[in-house]
């Protein structure tokens, strides 16, 4: 019989098949969705995974360029260290974070905010003032690369974690839901077919014995009338002579 995979327990009626086809449709429409959804997140997934790449090749470029700077700095100035703790009153780069929607999923991005400010303008005056100054550039550059890798590896792993949960979905509806549906489609048609088969049966039969019992009662019905024919049909006389043309015998008194 169809329908003998997975399905689930119902009896079969046109109501129930009727709100099966509904549903079946419901999961169809949601499997396409989820599968754009899916491959929306995807395309998003591999942009993220090339800028994150490039990012981490320009920090590392940057990080060396950083050192080498930091380097010509303590040559040429010696510890500027103090200098700096003494002077920085104020964060110099602030972070804003802010959300942004890719296909129903809130991925968070960072920018950088530089506010202009006169710290470490009289660092290195005496001497070395260029290599601190290119060093504060390289390392402005260096913490900007870095929050552009901090907000690029974050949306990475969300958008790893997402994909991950509609692959789950998809493959669920896909591989367990539309066939269970599909099999409970089948077993409800089948069980109805069958129904309609007894139904034609049972009609044929009944139509069959009245048939039948009509029959039976038109040929008692013949009998009958036949019988009431025979019975009526003495009456005129039984040796058929003429009553008026007999003559009776003489009476002699």
């Amino acid at each position: 019989m169809s329908g003998t995979g997975p399905r689930e327990n119902i009896f079969p009626t046109r109501m129930a098949l009727t709100n099966t086809k509904l549903r079946l449709k419901g999961a169809q429409t949601g499997h396409s969705l989820l599968a754009k959804k899916r491959d929306a997140l995807t395309t998003r997934f591999r942009a993220i995974l090339r800028r994150v790449d490039e990012a981490k090749r320009k920090m590392g470029r940057v990080m060396q360029l950083a050192s080498f700077s930091l380097a010509e700095v303590t040559y040429a100035t010696g510890d500027i260290s103090y200098l700096v703790q003494e002077q920085a009153k104020s964060a110099s780069f602030k972070v804003k974070a802010k959300q942004e929607n890719v296909s129903g999923v809130v991925l968070p991005a960072f920018e950088v905010d530089r506010v202009p400010g006169s710290d470490f303008n009289l660092t290195g005056l005496g001497r070395g003032g260029q290599q601190v100054l290119r060093a504060k550039e390289v390392y402005a550059k260096a913490v900007e690369t870095l929050v552009e890798l901090a907000s690029l590896q974050t949306a990475f792993m969300i958008l790893d974690e997402v994909i991950r949960a509609t692959n789950r979905r998809v493959n669920a509806i896909e591989h367990v839901v539309i066939p269970r549906l599909e099999n409970t489609i089948k077993y409800i048609t089948s069980e109805l077919d069958e129904m309609d088969r007894e139904e034609f049966f049972r009609l044929k039969k009944v139509q069959g014995k009245k048939k039948r019992d009509a029959q039976v009662a038109e040929e008692l019905k013949k009998a009958l009338d036949s019988s009431d024919e025979a019975q009526a049909s003495p009456v005129g006389g039984s040796d058929g002579s003429d009553l008026l043309g007999s003559k009776d015998e003489d009476v002699i008194f």
